[in-house]
């Protein structure tokens, strides 16, 4: 079964493209990437497999499974069954959600299957790494998830400490998030410079 990207986002930023990277790290480079403009095929194709078409051009949407935090249903082993793929949108989140993968995704694949990990909202990769490990058989209630993470920044001139708070879902492994160690380093070097 293929996990799939479906681009959603108009501008390749640091902050996408380290989600990026990391889901092409968990799956082995073995990530589809749709919607793709040509200025980036470059780019994501070290990453895994890149196609231009949204991903209902290139799979029969019954043949789908969208992951849409706003679907009723959680995503079980039983709905893989005669599926070809599990669609995770390619979007930054935004706090609160305001639904963009139902807006930009789900409702252009009429006929996929539409299934939720939970009742928060995960980043790209964390959402990768869900899909990845039910392919792989484990269960979702089996998973451990984290609501919200705190960076610590400690100023070395300053004798208070500043941390960043990303509100998102994160699956923990080996009791640690599952979030590229580049993106850490990236908000903290903007944190410092702003």
């Amino acid at each position: 079964m293929d996990i799939v990207i479906e681009n959603l986002e108009n501008e390749i930023s640091k902050w996408l493209y380290y989600e990026y990277e990391n889901a092409s790290k968990i799956t082995g480079k073995n990530v589809i990437f749709t919607n793709v403009p040509v200025g980036w095929v470059k780019v994501l194709s070290k990453l895994g497999k890149v196609f231009q078409d949204h991903v209902w051009e290139i799979f029969d949407p019954k043949d789908i499974i969208i992951l849409d935090p706003q679907a009723k249903l959680k995503l079980c082993q039983e709905d893989l069954v005669g599926k070809k793929a599990i669609v995770i949108g390619g979007i930054l989140g935004d706090n609160p959600p305001k639904g963009r993968t139902f807006k930009m995704l789900s409702s252009y694949a009429k006929g996929a299957l539409l299934r939720n990990i939970g009742v928060w909202q995960f980043p790209i990769d964390g959402a990768v790494y869900v899909a990845y490990m039910i392919i792989n058989g484990k269960r979702l209630e089996d998973m451990c998830v984290k609501r919200g993470l705190k960076i610590k920044i400690k100023l070395k001139e300053q004798s208070y400490q500043h941390y960043i708070i990303l509100p998102y879902a994160y699956p923990i492994e080996n009791g640690r998030p599952i979030i590229n160690k580049n993106l850490i380093k990236y908000l903290i070097k903007r944190s410092l410079e702003s």
